[in-house]
């Protein structure tokens, strides 16, 4: 008998879609969910098909960190090595997001608790049901936070803001979240879904290295300084430049139309190897190559 799919993997042209699938248990991470999150995201970032990519959860929860059940045995049972095999599994899923080539935009729509809400800080966009809620429960079960949490909460909402939330391990509703900032937009919860294909093909729609050198912008941005981001901004501009997606741009601007991108496949070799990307990261395109 076939093991059941915890993570579905669908696209609908451009945009992939990954749901967490175990809604009978809130989409608590069990077995090997944590690779099977971590396998679709890093074959989402390698299709150049796939230009934006969405997480959410199947049924009430977006997702509720670990399953306690199975935590609980490897605590009983001083299952350290295993315990660790399931935080660097978490570790590679952060990795794959904020690698991937392209926008990753989590949809909640409910409870993000533990690490589910630290897979949600992990995207760059984060779209909230009025129904959804997020926390940092590491705390209540007497361990610490994970997933990147350590890394994201304090840089969304300040020092003092991410000590509360991890002290006391409380979950914080949809409104106080974007008043956090720990969300960008909060819709209704019928709608969220809909909502988030909308944003996604907007997305897709953009130029596609404009759009990836900024999210490696946004993420360098976070731990380097102003003379860094200043060179990295001159060699992503320069990249650009030579694409055809900026000549489009140019050209709908004078002509006073709607610009048509997506002429350019972002695949490059140029010098900018050690300023634009890591080593997980593929370059900029040069002139000539073509990209999508």
């Amino acid at each position: 008998m076939n093991e059941p799919r915890h993570v579905l993997v669908s696209t609908d042209g451009p945009v992939g879609t990954l749901t967490l699938n175990r809604p009978e248990k809130m989409n608590a991470l069990i077995g090997t969910m944590r690779d099977e999150l971590a396998a679709g995201l890093e074959r989402f970032a390698a299709d150049e098909g796939i230009r934006a990519v969405i997480i959410s959860g199947a049924g009430p929860a977006f997702c509720t960190g670990a399953d306690v059940r199975y935590l609980d045995r490897l605590l009983q049972e001083d299952r350290l090595d295993e315990f660790r095999n399931l935080v660097q599994a978490g570790r590679r899923v952060v990795s794959a997001i904020v690698t991937a080539p392209k926008p990753v935009i989590a949809a909640i729509n409910g409870p993000a608790a533990g690490a589910g809400a630290n897979l949600a800080l992990a995207c760059d966009l984060r779209w909230a049901s009025d129904h959804a809620s997020i926390g940092q429960t590491f705390s209540n079960l007497g361990l610490h936070p994970d997933w990147g949490g350590a890394y994201f909460v304090p840089r969304l909402v300040g020092e003092a803001r991410a000590a509360e939330l991890f002290f006391l391990g409380e979950m914080v509703d949809a409104r106080t979240a974007l008043e956090l900032g720990l969300v960008n937009r909060v819709v209704p919860h019928d709608g969220l879904l809909d909502e988030v294909s909308t944003l996604a093909r907007r997305l897709c729609a953009r130029p596609a290295l404009a759009l990836r050198l900024a999210k490696q912008a946004v993420r360098r941005s976070l731990g380097a300084g102003m003379d860094e981001m200043l060179e990295y901004e001159a060699e992503a501009q320069a990249a650009c430049f030579r694409t055809a997606d900026a000549r489009e741009g140019a050209r709908a601007f004078l002509e006073k139309r709607r610009p048509v991108f997506g002429r350019d496949a972002p695949t490059y070799t140029g010098r900018a190897a050690g300023t634009l990307g890591t080593a997980t990261d593929r370059e900029p395109a040069r002139s000539g190559e073509s990209e999508r």
